[in-house]
């Protein structure tokens, strides 16, 4: 069983190994259920049922339906940066090309084969969550977090900026080859991956 981050949409965070498996099947039911049905249609009680539990546990964790949607965004973004953090051990010294590399590509393998993350991602797709942490801004403060430390930068304000900048475009070009390809359009994220490595080679070269 993989853990379940805490977030701040959660109601009460499990305390016990059941408790938390339990959570952990009420997301894996979200996202299949996603998949299946789509955000309007999903509900609380679809989901206990999938997830074999009682209704009030689903209620215990989370007061609707949305709550749950931003912490399996938030499960996500854990997940993702775990993946790339295990992709960034084995580039070495090949610099940071092949980190902005692992990035792209650890999102599209998710995007391809998580259930449930073509839909909510890491919150992109649905207003979930507080205006003050929309899901690139998470995103980019994780990767610069992350990445400063390979890079042997200070994860200083134009850092940040830099790397938010990049995230919002790569955002959009995945989702256009998304849209042109359920697979994810091959020129298209070529293109992205150029057009990446142009605009950060101004700042990491």
């Amino acid at each position: 069983m993989r853990p379940v981050p805490h977030t701040t949409s959660l109601r009460r965070a499990p305390v016990q190994r059941r408790s938390a498996e339990r959570l952990t099947r009420i997301l894996d039911a979200c996202a299949d259920l996603l998949d299946e049905v789509g955000y309007d249609a999903l509900s609380t009680r679809a989901v206990a049922l999938r997830a074999g539990v009682p209704i009030g546990s689903v209620y215990r964790f989370f007061g609707n339906k949305r709550a749950m949607a931003d912490a399996l965004a938030q499960r996500n973004l854990e997940r993702y940066t775990e993946r790339v953090t295990e992709r960034l051990k084995g580039t070495g010294a090949e610099g940071w090309r092949a980190a902005v590399d692992a990035v792209l590509d650890e999102y599209l393998a998710m995007k391809r084969t998580a259930p449930g993350f073509s839909l909510v991602d890491f919150g992109n797709q649905i207003p979930i969550g507080s205006g003050h942490a929309e899901p690139n801004t998470r995103v980019a403060d994780r990767l610069t977090d992350l990445l400063s430390g390979y890079l042997a930068r200070e994860p200083d304000e134009d850092l940040r900026r830099t790397f938010l900048i990049a995230v919002e475009t790569a955002d959009a070009l995945v989702h256009l080859a998304f849209r042109v390809s359920p697979e994810g359009d091959e020129k298209v994220i070529g293109e992205t991956r150029e057009l990446l490595r142009a605009y950060l080679a101004r700042v990491l070269d």
